[in-house]
């Protein structure tokens, strides 16, 4: 009966090119860029966006009307779709840099 044999002794070996080595060439590593300075969120509030794309704001005890639309807020704020619905109208969490 013939014996059966591993495959790694069937496979040849790999030869790895040296001239393509980043280690053997005369490369030089790209400069480390400048980070900027990491950006600071304030307080976090409640936008309420509904289904014409009106956004509203609480204040005083009240949803009023805001200025900014949920894509405008996307440009300069961070903004978080929240999963609870408030009256079939979508709830976002945005924190506008200080």
């Amino acid at each position: 009966m013939a014996k059966n044999r591993p495959k790694h002794s069937n496979q040849r070996a790999r030869t790895t090119s040296l001239f393509n080595s980043a280690t053997r060439t005369l490369y030089r590593p790209p400069e480390p860029a400048q980070r900027a300075a990491p950006v600071v969120y304030g307080k976090a509030f409640i936008v309420l966006e509904d289904v014409a794309k009106n956004t509203f704001v609480f204040k005083g005890g009240a949803w009023v009307a805001h200025t900014a639309s949920i894509a405008e807020c996307r440009q300069s704020c961070q903004v978080k779709e929240l999963p609870q619905r408030v009256n079939k109208m979508i709830r976002y969490e945005v924190r506008c840099p200080e």
